[in-house]
Order: C-alpha cells, then structure tokens, then sequence
C-alpha cells in the first residue's frame, strides 16, 4: 500500500525487521544496474554475503508480522502518553512503529529522559522537548 504510486525503492532490512544489515533495491532492470555500479563505485560490495543473505529472508518469511504487533504497540503507548499532562501527540501521526510527542517547556527533556533511563526505557531526544520512542 506504502509503495503503490512508487517505480523505484529501497527497502532497509534492519528497520524493525531484525536483520543485522542489508536492504534491498527494487526497480525495473535499468535502475537496479545504474544502482549496483554506483554502489560498486561507493565501496559497497560485499564478498561471501551468504550468511547476511540468510538473515534477510528470515527477517522477510518471519519477522514481517512481527512489525504489524509493534506497530499495534506504538499505537497503544501513543494513546497511553496523550493522557499524560505536558505531553502533546498527534495521534493520527502514528503510523509505524515510532511514536514522537512534544514536552511542555516546562519540563525539562533531558531530565525526562534521564528519568525513562532509570526505568529501562531509552528514548531519543530529537530537539529540546520533543522526543520519540520505538517499539520493538
């Protein structure tokens, strides 16, 4: 549904699906070439990538429906954080598995954080007050 309106795409691996690297490249046969040469030129060819290959299919065959529950899991934290006061979310924003709200500017965003810290949840800071979670 993402890629319908699309003729070209790179598709990351590690993104939620598990695999330690990797991507893929879609595209008609023109594209794909120019892609390959223009990685080759950049220094990104790897040799005897079997066992990285092998995790990629698994993380394609296995982990797919994985995603769909994290993305179900951002969803509820993102409705459990905008009942919280001094946080503002859009919730119709959370669509993957990353959920990003705002601080008040009375908090403090690197206290906040500190204080997710001590409870084992690391979250990003991505200005002064506004911060986002993934869920995995």
């Amino acid at each position: 549904e993402f890629t319908k309106n699309v003729d070209n795409l790179m598709f990351c691996l590690s993104k939620g699906l598990c695999c330690p690297v990797g991507s893929l490249i879609v595209g008609d046969r023109m594209f794909v070439e120019k892609a390959r040469k223009i990685r080759k030129l950049l220094g990104g060819q790897m040799r005897q990538a079997g066992i990285i290959a092998a995790s990629g299919i698994i993380a394609l065959e296995k982990m797919v429906d994985r995603l769909k529950v994290d993305h179900e899991n951002a969803k509820i934290l993102a409705n459990k954080i905008s009942k919280i006061h001094g946080i503002k979310i859009d919730l119709d924003r959370v669509q993957t598995n990353m959920v990003t709200f705002q601080l008040d500017d009375e908090i403090d965003g690197n206290d906040f954080l500190e204080k997710l810290k001590t409870r084992g949840v690391l979250a990003l800071s991505m200005s002064k007050n506004k911060i986002r979670l993934v869920t995995h």
